[in-house]
């Protein structure tokens, strides 16, 4: 029997497919954006997406706006797109969310950002594929909402508000955040950083904007799609990021793991899930608390550090 989901996926997919048909009998066409990925060694990881838009506009290019209009997107599944990236070219086609997410081998530079292009047709984007050092033996794993950016997560009509009305640009950082972060990366080159949300793609562009204006160390962006899957009316968020530490884990073997999140949903758990199953893996879990003072726990032998701002969890940080 065919479930619930699966038939709200089919008929999305219906309902895009014939909005696709239209969009192209009037001129539209797939514009692809390219979003920054990550690697090392001889592997890179490739993210973008392809949308149909009209020829007069590249979605790349849209002043800021509403959260909300952001999600107004026709996503092109299927489409053929070319990848560039250090001197290798290739060809792969965009998924039924009209996603790109591929893993090339290739020769490499030994760290650094690496510019790639992604071309829809006549039409083209660039990212950077940030290369952690081959010898790199820590890394970042950064949440965003509630963590770097202010959202409100535990209050949803407020979230709501913060999500889908206020532009980016009117959007506030979390307080210290970002100093902790480059403490995090310091003192060591190319130390790779990967910001993980369960946010939608839709706000990539946006998101990545923010994380530079405000003194963000640059790194990869991992998001996630919001529609309907084969089992679920919503995409399973604590799904996605367990997959997602998982794959790190695997891509980047030679990296402990410093994982920040916040205490507003998951992250207290999924982190520490991983802490137990690969303590290995991860150097320390800090969580934003804003329900308490700054303090020091641990999961097993893995330090877990509470405190209500970026500031707070650097002073309480163990030696």
């Amino acid at each position: 029997m065919v479930s619930l989901p699966a038939l709200a996926r089919r008929a999305d997919a219906a309902v895009r497919e014939l909005a696709s048909r239209a969009a192209r009998r009037a001129g539209w066409t797939p514009a692809v954006l390219a979003h920054p990925g990550y690697g090392s060694g001889d592997r890179v990881r490739v993210l973008g997406r392809v949308l149909l838009a009209p020829r007069s506009a590249h979605p790349a290019d849209r002043r800021p706006v509403p959260g909300w209009q952001r999600f107004l997107t026709l996503e092109s599944a299927g489409s053929e797109v070319v990848v560039e990236v250090g001197g290798l070219r290739t060809v792969v086609r965009s998924d039924d969310d009209g996603l790109v997410d591929v893993t090339l081998t290739l020769d490499l530079p030994d760290a650094g950002a690496l510019p790639v292009v992604l071309r829809a047709g006549d039409r083209s984007a660039t990212a950077s594929v940030h290369l952690a050092s081959p010898d790199a033996a820590r890394g970042v794993v950064c949440d965003i909402d509630d963590t770097v950016l202010v959202t409100g997560i535990a209050t949803p009509l407020r979230a709501a508000w913060r999500t889908f009305v206020l532009p980016m640009t009117r959007r506030e950082p979390v307080p210290g955040m970002a100093r902790l972060l480059r403490e995090l990366t310091s003192g060591a080159p190319h130390v790779p950083v990967v910001y993980l949300s369960n946010g939608p793609w839709n706000l990539a562009g946006p998101l990545a904007r923010f994380l530079d204006t405000h003194g963000f160390p640059p790194g990869a962006l991992l998001l996630t799609d919001w529609g309907p899957t084969d089992t679920r009316w919503f995409r399973d968020g604590q799904a996605h990021k367990r997959a997602s530490l998982a794959r790190l884990a695997a891509d980047l073997p030679g990296v402990r793991w410093t994982l920040v999140g916040d205490t507003s949903e998951h992250d207290p758990a999924l982190y520490g899930e991983f802490a137990r199953a690969r303590p290995d893996r991860v150097r320390a879990v800090l969580l934003r608390d804003t329900a308490g003072p700054a303090r020091v726990e641990h999961v097993g032998e893995v330090p877990v550090v509470y405190g209500p701002d970026g500031d707070a969890i650097a002073g309480a940080l163990p030696d």
